[in-house]
């Protein structure tokens, strides 16, 4: 291995695909990203073309190809992508339909069915409970409104081993991606077939399970062709983005915690135990023997894009103008609002929520507008109702007892200086934000542990990660967020009823 190799880590999250490559050493060569289109045909749903993942993998190698990348150098390569998101595949392995994404909320009936026939069952072999957003209901509607599309189904990969498929020709998935179906048996760590047979699917369907940093192929001819990735490039096979971004972060002792500005908003806590709990998700860690409990909002950084895609055309077209990014003049117009947004409150509800609510129903909300509100006082309550959405996943954390030692902000969100005050000042806790630190960067050194270059994941992201700077809370703005929190959680607790009439 020379000092020159290049490892890329290939995210495939909730809004885009991001790509990151590295040295061996960890030192950052290049970075590039494309978003894809998410289709919201009724409220509630939501759905992705496969694809658009492909496509838009190859826009993001062009541009670091442009960049002047040198690809005669990348040795490795692996992937991450959102779980819970099954890719249903014909004999040919063709998708048959869009897939269903782990936002989609459209699965109700089937979670109260499982829920009440099956719980307790669901709950001791997977250690979650049934919610929408979990494969098994998705797959139980599917079941019932599109039966044909399970009859035509052979073959069920995730977003980033459907990628990976079109790349290496080798179908496969990893333990940690396969926990994310419901269908998993946590213990045994193999398709829970009692389980499987609820969803409709055959379990023959199903991949082969592998570790995520097990080698699983190599880039082939045509691929290369596509890509512009050399061809014979090894392929690791990776995980799903929230672990991959955990571990990127550098979460990898317990009492470490995750706090996440991406599309969806996490607060992760690692754990050398398992700690299921019903109102949280459980995974295993990359790093072998350790877990992390998941107490996570549905729209994060969602929220941010919907807006400027809704109301922010003028700092768009400014942006492009300036060389600015649109989220960077939309901070400024927050600043100029201050703290409580001049009265104003907003509920980042906008597909439902997951933690502490569980609740599908619920529905975002500007509240307290008057005459005098600003655009610049909508921006900031937005960047104030994330941060307080996040608060609220932090206190199943609290009401579960875990340890906190230390924790990382991560996500796009985290490279706002003034979200992340926001957050820090919410929390009144000190923050870490690492660099790059996120799932791409998590990837990209399961590359290179795949390909021998590290003994181990753990030494991996000691040796390379880097702290990019401290965020302490300021005692005044945390009181005075204190405060607002109460107010934020009344208003959900005033609104929340009217919803399920809606």
């Amino acid at each position: 291995m020379t000092d020159s190799a290049i490892f890329l880590g290939i995210d495939f999250g909730t809004g885009g695909c991001k790509i990151t490559a590295v040295s061996q050493y960890g030192a950052l060569l290049g970075e590039a990203s494309t978003e894809y289109r998410t289709f919201f045909d009724h409220p509630g749903w939501s759905e992705q073309e496969p694809a658009d993942w492909y496509s838009s993998m190859c826009a993001s190698l062009k541009k670091l190809r442009e960049n002047s990348l040198d690809f005669r150098k990348i040795r490795a390569i692996s992937f991450d992508g959102s779980t819970h998101n099954a890719v249903l595949l014909d004999e040919h392995m063709t998708p048959v339909r869009r897939t269903i994404m782990w936002t989609d909320q459209r699965s109700v009936q089937e979670c109260a069915f499982l829920r009440e026939n099956f719980g307790e069952k669901i709950f001791e072999t997977a250690f979650q409970m049934p919610a929408p957003t979990w494969t098994l209901p998705q797959m139980m509607w599917l079941k019932k409104h599109e039966p044909e599309v399970l009859k035509k189904t052979k073959h069920v990969l995730f977003v980033k081993d459907f990628v990976r498929y079109l790349v290496t020709g080798h179908a496969a998935t990893d333990h940690i991606e396969a926990q994310g179906t419901l269908f998993f048996d946590m213990r045994k760590r193999s398709w829970a077939e009692e389980l499987v047979k609820l969803s409709g699917l055959e379990k023959a369907a199903l991949p082969e399970l592998v570790e995520p940093a097990d080698a699983v192929g190599k880039v082939t001819a045509e691929a290369a062709a596509e890509t512009g990735l050399p061809e014979g490039t090894l392929v690791v096979c990776g995980t799903s983005d929230s672990a991959a971004e955990d571990y990127g972060a550098g979460a990898v002792e317990e009492g470490d915690c995750i706090v996440k500005l991406a599309t969806a908003g996490n607060v992760n806590v690692m754990t050398s135990l398992p700690r299921p709990f019903r109102t949280t998700l459980t995974y295993s860690h990359v790093v072998p023997g350790m877990w992390y409990t998941v107490s996570a909002t549905n729209a994060a950084a969602l929220c941010q894009r919907w807006f400027r895609d809704a109301f922010c055309g003028e700092e768009k077209r400014e942006g492009e103008k300036s060389g600015l990014k649109a989220y960077a003049l939309m901070d400024r117009l927050a600043e100029s609002s201050g703290p409580g947004a001049n009265g104003v409150v907003f509920h980042p509800y906008l597909q439902g929520e997951r933690s502490p609510y569980w609740d599908p129903r619920l529905r975002a909300s500007f509240t307290g507008v008057s005459i005098r509100s600003t655009k610049g006082d909508f921006i900031r309550a937005l960047l104030e109702g994330v941060a307080y959405s996040l608060r609220d996943c932090y206190g199943t954390i609290e009401e579960m007892g875990l340890p906190v030692k230390r924790i990382f902000l991560i996500g796009g969100g985290a490279r706002s200086r003034l979200w992340s005050e926001i957050v820090c000042n919410v929390f009144d806790l000190p923050l870490l934000v690492p660099t790059p630190g996120d799932a791409s960067f998590g990837t990209a050194l399961i590359a290179a542990t795949g390909a021998g270059v590290f003994p181990d994941c753990r030494e991996a992201v000691r040796k390379c990660l880097h702290i990019d700077r401290e965020v302490r809370p300021d005692a005044n703005k945390a009181e005075f967020y204190r405060k607002g929190f109460g107010t934020y959680r009344e208003i959900h607790d005033a609104l929340a009823p009217l919803y399920q009439k809606l």
